[in-house]
């Protein structure tokens, strides 16, 4: 249990708020690289900020504030110029570094031609890399963007997919270090969600978890299990599942958790699958981004059990239903609940380090270092334990997004040529 206080101090991501200064040190992902060949002006929202990431005409990607420093009109309607977006109202020009490049009507005679050096609009940093756009909105000097192995694989294919959940992050973010919610919530809550879609004969054997173990390493924590039956040389014993400070999940492909506001998070499920043997196509064509739908109750609070036979679904519930912000005064741990209780001690150490003036961890900075950060999963050890690979509906209905995800509901061939 945590104290109100406490609960503030974890949670807020708001500029001058502690968390909210830990949090901006890191980079986040806020698009698919090939929405803004799609559409080249997008509104995002990431701690508490709303911005415009946009390409230019010239190939050049920004991200600047929401409103014109003018007459404050949303530049989600700006006009892409060669090096810049153009304001629609009155036209005022701002580059990627939030430089006012144009002023029209202020050219006019008699007007003050410095005034236009005198404006600016906020500005952030953004690079490309796997196939979607990071952002960082930290003080300078702007670290490294971190080039975890999947978002740098060689001739692969990616799939992005986002869904905006009604929920803070930490609440989140804690679910990924709770094994046992695994055993009964994808599991016994499953096989209920099956009988409720009248398809009992896809339900799981039950299994139960006897030994849980939580380690840290270099770039966050391992959390380890083993299920009855099982012993300590099994793969999710033995490699475990990684999760990465402050905001990753790292198994079958990597989970962000990226705060939008105090009460909402982008959450992005991404993939990366090397190409066939021989088999290569252009980088334009390599990621596909798709939605994950949000569970809500329908119009008369009835569950929609077709949205809830997935991990994805049936985790974003028990995510948004503990309350927008989770009431941690509240809460009753026990002794599964060790992982939660040392990833916010290591919450509070990282803080700590940060008010002390030193680099929080996975802070990236020698580039040499940088080139690839290796981290072990599930499927170095030979296998994906646990994981199903069951037809529902026609689809995929195995862990994370996989009920949504192209890489898993079409071949490798088809997705290569489809334009999206």
């Amino acid at each position: 249990m945590l104290t109100a206080a406490e609960n503030e101090r974890l949670t807020r991501v708001g500029p001058d708020t502690p968390m909210g200064k830990l949090l901006r040190r890191y980079w986040y992902p806020i698009a698919g690289t090939p929405e803004l060949d799609e559409e080249p002006v997008k509104a995002v929202k990431i701690l508490g900020e709303s911005l415009v990431l946009y390409r230019d005409r010239g190939g050049r990607l920004g991200l600047i504030g929401e409103s014109c420093p003018h007459r404050r009109a949303s530049m989600m309607y700006g006009i892409p110029e060669k090096e810049g977006l153009r304001c629609a109202y009155h036209g005022w020009l701002y580059n990627a570094k939030g430089k006012c490049l144009e002023q029209p009507a202020e050219d006019m005679e008699g007007a003050d031609s410095k005034f236009k050096d005198k404006i600016t609009i906020p500005a952030y940093p953004v690079q490309e890399l796997g196939g979607m756009i990071f952002a960082y909105l930290g003080p300078e000097p702007v670290p490294l963007l971190p080039r975890w192995d999947e978002l740098v694989k060689e001739n692969a294919i990616q799939t992005v997919g986002f869904a905006v959940i009604p929920c803070n992050w930490l609440q989140i973010m804690e679910n990924s270090l709770d094994p046992v919610h695994v055993e009964w919530l994808h599991r016994h809550f499953d096989n209920y969600v099956l009988e409720r879609l009248g398809k009992p004969e896809l339900k799981h054997p039950i299994k139960h978890h006897i030994k849980l173990d939580f380690d840290l390493f270099e770039y966050g924590m391992i959390k380890r299990r083993v299920w009855s039956g099982g012993t300590e040389q099994d793969v999710e014993y033995r490699i475990g599942h990684p999760v990465l400070f402050p905001n990753i999940l790292a198994n079958v492909g990597y989970q962000f958790r990226v705060p939008v506001d105090d009460e909402h998070t982008l959450h992005v499920w991404y993939k990366s699958k090397p190409l066939p043997e021989g088999v290569h196509t252009e980088e334009k064509n390599r990621t596909k981004v798709y939605d994950v739908p949000v569970v809500t109750a329908g119009p008369r609070g009835r569950a929609q059990w077709s949205l809830v036979d997935n991990n994805s679904g049936q985790d974003m519930v028990m995510w948004y239903t503990q309350g927008p912000t989770a009431d941690r005064t509240k809460e009753k741990l026990g002794t599964s609940d060790k992982g939660i209780i040392l990833y916010r001690k290591q919450l509070v150490e990282n803080l700590e380090k940060m008010e002390r003036g030193e680099d929080p961890m996975n802070v990236f900075r020698d580039p040499a270092k940088n080139l690839c950060l290796k981290i072990p999963t599930e499927k170095d050890g030979g296998g994906i334990a646990e994981r199903r690979l069951r037809a529902v509906g026609g689809r995929k209905n195995t862990g994370s997004s996989t009920k949504y995800d192209p890489l898993d509901n079409q071949e490798v061939s088809e997705l290569i040529a489809s334009p999206k």
